[in-house]
């Protein structure tokens, strides 16, 4: 795979220089240097040292990337959002694990999207998770196709650029009907699962802000926006706030009728493709066990 630029730049700059300003992380240019890519400028070799200048072409050529063997093929479906030659979105069923691990080994959603690769019968079978979520979280994942689009939105995610809406169905009823969580978060002490909100000047700073859309009898149906992507973020937040999630148990939460997970869905996400120079905004819909929960709560109101 390859990649043109007629370069644009008010002063001569290095190669190098000029390809972390497009996405390229340092980690990428190491395994274009090594495992068999190459730089060429103005149709011959370069070197990143190299100085690039105004209507110079610069041309990347990217290493073949290796599939993991450990990673098996899952030929069960997936449900596409989105797809270019860059990136796919994929909406994540809940009690489907996102990555492999030794409890999920044969049948996440890793392991399906490079069953699907491979039935496309694309180049590179290597899956680049770019946004997780939890096993019991339903909805959004993005998948970059290649390490160069993997590259870009890492950095898009370390500056907060990617943006990510929830629908969350949180206990009880909710005093404001907008609001900004801004607490930090740590590891539990001896839990290897569970986060708390953690005292002032410890933790990782976490944001989160919320509105309500509609009060349910005993609920609240929010729209959550992340600022931040901590490990069970979400969760965390609206517990400390006792209004925890309907169906999460692991944070104070409880089943309900048809809701018996916790009831957190990603439905929309929104991402810049430098490829294509354009915006990208992906929405997926309710999953039905959402829906027909809301659908209890309204019968009995």
């Amino acid at each position: 795979m390859k990649f043109n630029w007629q370069v644009n730049v008010e002063s001569p700059e290095k190669i190098r220089t000029f390809l972390y300003q497009k996405g390229i992380s340092r980690t990428l240019l190491k395994g274009i240097k090594f495992h068999g890519g190459s730089i060429e400028l103005n149709h011959k070799p370069a070197r990143v040292i190299e100085k690039v200048d105004n209507g110079d072409l610069l041309t990347l050529f990217l290493p073949p990337e290796i599939s993991n063997e450990h990673v098996s093929i899952s030929n069960e479906p997936i449900e596409i959002c989105y797809e270019d030659d860059h990136f796919l979105v994929v909406n994540k069923p809940a009690y489907l694990a996102t990555v492999p691990s030794h409890l999920y080994a044969n049948d996440t959603l890793v392991n399906r999207v490079k069953g699907y690769y491979k039935r496309q019968k694309y180049e590179s079978l290597v899956t680049h998770v770019v946004t997780r979520l939890d096993r019991d979280t339903s909805g959004l994942v993005i998948f970059a196709k290649h390490h160069f689009a993997h590259s870009v939105l890492d950095k898009e995610l370390k500056k907060h650029q990617i943006k990510k809406i929830y629908i969350a169905i949180v206990q009880g009823h909710m005093q404001q009907t907008h609001g900004l969580i801004d607490l930090p978060i740590a590891r539990e002490e001896g839990s290897f699962i569970r986060r708390q909100v953690a005292m002032l000047g410890t933790g990782r700073r976490s944001v989160t802000e919320y509105w309500v859309t509609k009060s349910l009898r005993d609920a609240t149906l929010l729209r959550v926006r992340l600022h931040t992507g901590r490990t069970h973020q979400i969760r965390v937040h609206f517990s400390a706030l006792h209004h925890p999630l309907v169906g999460d148990v692991l944070y104070g939460g409880s089943c309900s009728g048809y809701m018996q997970r916790q009831a957190l869905h990603c439905a929309s996400v929104s991402f810049f493709n430098p490829f294509l120079n354009r915006q990208i905004t992906v929405s997926a819909p309710l999953p039905r066990d959402v829906v027909a929960y809301l659908e209890q709560e309204s019968r009995r109101q």
